[in-house]
């Protein structure tokens, strides 16, 4: 079973002397595929040690922003709308559990 990669993984493994497997998907299963990669990614930033969680959330980001692109988002409306929610809300500073 394969997974979706960054752009760039095949190149790398070409130069490691190997022959990638690559399909391009269809917009049905790249979303499908981005909704795993965010799972996949977030699994690894729960277990990440403290030097590798900045890079963890680089990764999530990533997968967030290509999730928005191809939902026909603009990543700053995304940022404005998370401003707008924030101020409505809340965000998440106080550490509020309920249980």
């Amino acid at each position: 079973m394969g997974k979706l990669v960054r752009d760039k993984i095949p190149d790398l493994i070409r130069r490691d002397g190997r022959e990638p497997v690559v399909t391009m998907l269809d917009d049905v299963a790249y979303r499908e595929a981005l909704l795993d990669k965010l799972l996949e990614e977030s699994f690894e930033l729960r277990d990440a040690s403290a030097e590798q969680v900045p890079a963890e959330i680089v990764d999530v980001l990533e997968v967030l922003r290509a999730l928005a692109q191809v939902h026909g988002q603009d990543w700053r409306d995304i940022e404005e709308l998370a401003d707008v929610k924030r101020a409505e809300r809340g965000g998440f500073h106080d550490r509020v559990y309920l249980g």
